[in-house]
């Protein structure tokens, strides 16, 4: 009965908001293409934060003629060619693009499209060197290695991060948390850092967990500190970046391949008790299973924090979206958009925890793999040796 009921409501309120605002859509249709400028994009909103930027956007001031004024933090930018040498500058002098500066210009959507170059090959913010008549030159090769704006969030992370074990390890030297009950900072990770301890170094690597210990809290608050960052409204989604996690992710494969023995390789390419037949189609999928461990890794943690970002970003799009429709109709949108904002953020700041805990449990894992077999014979030693 009551099923019934409500699901005449929704027809009844579904049809009422098409008649009010199917008028207005046809009507802006045409509108749209005469103030353009007006119109909201929300692919470039979206691409803008996910994507690096040399710069910090904070905020768009919009006039009255459909023109734009970006507010934003500017960062260095650090050319170098084999023509023009070093270079170094502040991203301000493009002018967001508007600009070319001492022979260079930084490419924007409307210049990708205006001098019809591969979108698969350049993107707006990249920077491209021009001759004097201020046309493209692509005979000049530029190597990139500006302070951009996720190079200056990872760097400030990192820094905080230096700062906070150090003031903590500071406290434990004075005696403060070692004779006494832990304060301040101290309360807050050392449980932390006793969970990583118990429930992801012991049960995995065993009497070898001292000894990785420090790596996988290392990696743990790494990732922890940059998920946390890339929540703060303006910042960089570090974390969202692929050649961060692929970095990640190599140190990771380095560490593994590193702890491995002769134990380990035999199982990849001889297993035991495995049939001679269907050691043909195991041994190339161990081997192979080498290498997708790190980039599952990679993968994991950037198409996790990507996601989250993307979605709070398109929920909050819809307010726009619909206000260019009709401004009502914007207006009903913002209290539903703010309602599912506020619990996804909720939610990526758990997801922030758990891709820095899933990130550090696999590690453990793929490293208790590497050295399993040489905890075996060190045990089947301790157990000959109790025998004798």
């Amino acid at each position: 009965m009551f099923s019934g009921w409500f699901k005449s409501l929704l027809v009844a309120g579904f049809s009422v908001f098409s008649l009010c605002f199917s008028s207005p859509v046809r009507a802006q249709e045409d509108s749209a293409q005469k103030a353009p400028k007006n119109s909201f994009n929300a692919k470039e909103i979206i691409f803008g934060h996910v994507l690096n930027n040399h710069d910090f956007h904070i905020i768009d001031i919009v006039h009255d003629d459909g023109t734009k004024r970006p507010i934003s933090i500017p960062l260095p930018v650090i050319l170098y060619s084999k023509q023009k040498g070093l270079t170094a500058f502040m991203s301000s002098r493009f002018h967001h693009g508007e600009a070319n500066y001492d022979g260079y210009m930084m490419l924007t959507d409307e210049k990708i499209a205006e001098l019809k170059l591969d979108p698969t090959k350049y993107n707006a913010q990249d920077i491209v060197a021009v001759n004097e008549q201020g046309e493209m030159d692509p005979s000049v090769r530029i190597y990139d290695i500006s302070l951009t704006r996720n190079v200056v969030q990872m760097l400030l992370a990192l820094a905080f991060f230096t700062w906070i074990m150090l003031a903590i390890a500071k406290k434990y030297k004075a005696g403060h948390g070692v004779i006494s009950a832990p304060k301040g900072s101290q309360s807050l990770l050392e449980p932390v850092i006793t969970f990583v301890r118990d429930e992801v170094a012991k049960p995995n690597l065993g009497r070898s967990s001292d000894k990785y210990l420090p790596f996988l809290l290392t990696i743990f608050f790494f990732i922890l500190i940059n998920n946390i960052f890339g929540l703060i409204p303006g910042s960089a989604n570090v974390t969202g970046n692929i050649a961060f996690t692929a970095v990640l992710g190599i140190i990771s494969f380095v560490v593994i391949l590193f702890s491995t023995d002769k134990h380990y390789w035999a199982h990849i390419f001889n297993p035991p008790g495995v049939p001679l037949g269907v050691k043909f189609i195991l041994v190339p999928v161990e081997f192979i299973s080498v290498f997708i461990k790190p980039f599952a890794l990679i993968i994991r943690l950037f198409a996790n924090m990507v996601a989250g970002h993307i979605i709070i970003i398109c929920l909050i799009s819809l307010i726009f979206i619909f206000g260019n429709m009709n401004k009502y109709a914007g207006w009903g949108t913002a209290p539903f958009s703010i309602a599912f904002t506020i619990f996804i953020y909720l939610i990526e700041v758990l997801v922030a925890f758990l891709q820095a805990f899933i990130f550090t449990m696999l590690t453990a894992v793929f490293i208790g793999q590497a050295i399993e077999g040489k905890h075996h014979d060190e045990d089947g030693h301790d157990h000959d040796a109790m025998l004798a």
